[in-house]
């Protein structure tokens, strides 16, 4: 059966403005690829530190990573590195 990942996104989507962290990071996860929705790091970035915010292990190593990239050249989110080491250092408690 194909994937529909348009109605994945919609879904992910309604499951996020519900606060639900999986929705949350799901939904950042299509916005890091532009799948379903527009490729945007910055949307993606908000959903994930969200989702981390609650507890969300994928989100905290997913927004550490672009929190830590942001500091190249190019990146549209701003440098946070210690921000960055926060969450993947909360992931990294969780994930052993």
């Amino acid at each position: 059966m194909p994937v529909d990942i348009d109605e994945a996104a919609r879904l992910y989507r309604r499951a996020a403005e519900q606060s639900n962290p999986l929705g949350q990071f799901n939904l950042g996860l299509c916005y890091v690829i532009g799948r379903g929705v527009p490729q945007d790091d910055t949307e993606a970035a908000r959903l994930f530190r969200l989702a981390a915010e609650q507890g969300h292990a994928g989100a905290q190593i997913n927004i550490g990573r672009l929190l830590l990239v942001a500091a190249a050249a190019g990146s549209v989110l701003p440098a946070a590195p210690g921000e960055a080491i926060r969450f993947l250092a909360q992931a990294a408690q969780q994930t052993g």
